[in-house]
């Protein structure tokens, strides 16, 4: 019954910038988290960065640095900003809703960062 719709993925060279988005529709209660995750081939999915309704974040320590999370309440959206991107950072990136003990996961957009 929710809905997640990421976008803003493609492809940068090195250095450069992308901003994900993700959209949530349906029924969603007034408290819940939302986050990124990313899974490259051959590897485990893993925590990018997470945001709370009140705004408390976690992010993950290869890209505290050079990513941003944010969130938009009235949108309901969460957004990442990704500076300084590196090739290792190439993956599907995940946004994921987590409220009333449900995580929903949105379909994916690809990153991918040439050297």
């Amino acid at each position: 019954q929710v809905q997640l719709v990421e976008s803003g993925g493609g492809l940068v060279q090195a250095g450069g910038s992308l901003r994900l988005s993700c959209s949530a529709s349906g029924s969603i209660f007034s408290r819940y988290g939302m986050g990124w995750y990313r899974q490259a081939p051959g590897k485990q999915r893993e925590l990018v960065a997470r945001i709370t309704t009140m705004g408390s974040t976690d992010v993950a320590d290869s890209v505290k640095d050079r990513f941003t999370i944010s969130r938009d309440n009235a949108k309901k959206t969460v957004n990442l900003q990704m500076n300084s991107l590196k090739p290792e950072d190439t993956a599907i990136y995940y946004c994921n809703l987590y409220s009333e003990g449900t995580n929903y996961w949105g379909q994916g957009t690809q990153v991918t960062v040439s050297s």
